[in-house]
């Protein structure tokens, strides 16, 4: 039998040197596979397109001055941020108008674009509206507003017609949203002096929600599996009674740092009562309790799809125990929780008490299905999150995974306490204590 000649790069099929490119594994590897001759770039050209990070408004001028329109249509992942740079000027309207336009020309020639994430440093103009109808491979949305609140906020109502517009829509992540005076007017010039948006209500009506722009309209998109809100005002009543038209799979709700725990409790009540049917995977920033049912509807087994919880830095420490018992009747199987750093010690006494609970019960169906517990700390309050949007976000160490039986669970919880304090992030000034 003879050996089969090898076959060289130069002989290989255009389509397998493509294929080849796209198992590389790092940006730097097809940056450096890209720099060996013309023809490597040329093949390199929709890998090194792929992900695109447009940190300031300077990036953006510079990108679209810089780079062939025809390269656009190979990003599948794109970020804009609208800040300026350190050094550069304070925005004006001029430079509002010309960051709306640079967004709309860029997003126009995203054909295959998949995620997007938005960081606005101050509201667009509503004449970007219209180019999300035309980008129907992206599925996943993520809008942050990253300036001041009180001079430039960014309207409930362009984020949700935004939002609609998208044809395919799956997951939407919003940050920092303000209300309109239009749908919020109670909340115009009274204590405790909520940011909110005058002067949207020349935002068009929506083919799909009409003028009903508020938050809660995202309920009535019926493509939409994955909802995150954060930093948010979500008072509205009407998201106890907007009809649903998605099937949420996974709701994630912060809370408004302008208003108490107590409201914010009833928020989160109302829109978990409202939506919690299709619900698989939730991630909480404030406590609940059984007055979530009053919001059910139907009145049937509450949230009878939950499987996931997940508890943030926010959470308050005192409420776990009351929390997880509300929602006791749900099947869940995963529990994990995110504290900082200085919580260890209340956080890992409040487990076992719920552990301690779990054994008293059971012979019930108290958490019955319950097999894994995951428990991490982290440095920054801020940094509550849970995968979402492809974010690739993962449990920092210092990170224990442990089985749901109590008499497991509850000797491994002191052992992670005291390996905590033990540890480099527990030095002399910690406030660590048994």
């Amino acid at each position: 039998m003879h050996a089969q000649a090898a076959c060289s790069w130069d002989h290989l099929p255009v389509e397998i040197k493509f294929s080849i490119v796209e198992l590389l594994d790092t940006p730097h590897d097809v940056k450096a596979f890209s720099r060996v001759s013309k023809q490597a770039y040329t093949l390199a050209v929709p890998a090194l397109w792929r992900v695109v990070d447009l940190t300031s408004v300077e990036a953006v001028h510079s990108y679209l001055g810089n780079v062939p329109p025809s390269y656009h249509r190979y990003i599948r992942q794109l970020s804009i941020c609208t800040k300026f740079a350190a050094t550069g000027p304070a925005s004006g309207s001029d430079d509002h108008t010309l960051v709306s336009q640079q967004c709309s020309q860029l997003l126009s020639q995203c054909t295959q674009l998949e995620q997007l994430t938005l960081n606005l440093a101050t509201s667009l103009d509503q004449a970007v509206i219209p180019c999300f109808s035309a980008l129907h491979a992206l599925r996943v949305l993520s809008i942050n507003h990253c300036g001041d609140e009180q001079t430039n906020p960014l309207s409930e109502r362009l984020v949700v017609s935004i939002a609609a517009s998208v044809p395919n829509l799956k997951e939407l992540s919003l940050d920092r949203i303000s209300r309109s005076a239009l749908h919020a007017p109670e909340l115009v010039g009274v204590y405790p002096y909520i940011p909110v948006v005058k002067g949207d209500e020349s935002i068009p009506a929506h083919p799909l929600l009409g003028s009903e722009l508020s938050l809660p309209s995202l309920l009535r998109l019926p493509t939409l599996k994955k909802l995150r809100i954060r930093d948010t005002h979500l008072g509205d009543p009407k998201w106890a009674v907007t009809p649903i038209c998605c099937s949420l799979e996974f709701l994630d709700l912060g809370s408004c740092y302008h208003e108490s725990q107590d409201f914010n409790r009833v928020c989160t009540e109302r829109i978990v009562g409202n939506v919690g049917q299709s619900v698989d995977e939730f991630s909480l920033n404030t406590a609940i309790s059984a007055e979530t049912y009053a919001f059910e509807k139907p009145k049937e087994t509450p949230l009878k799809k939950l499987r996931k919880i997940h508890l943030t830095p926010l959470f308050p420490v005192e409420n776990v125990v009351d929390t997880l018992t509300t929602l006791s009747g749900s099947p869940v199987e995963e529990l994990s929780i995110r504290c900082h750093e200085d919580d260890v010690a209340d956080m890992c006494t409040a487990l076992q008490d719920f552990m301690t609970l779990c054994d008293e019960r059971k012979e019930s169906e108290f958490y019955k299905r319950l097999s894994n517990i995951k428990v991490s700390t982290v440095s920054d309050i801020n940094d509550c999150g849970v995968p979402f949007a492809g974010d690739g976000q993962s449990f920092l160490a210092p990170c224990i995974d442990i089985p749901a039986d109590p008499s497991v669970a509850i000797p491994r919880l002191q052992e992670y306490y005291e390996s905590i304090c033990s540890s480099d992030s527990c030095g002399p000034e910690s406030t660590c204590s048994a």
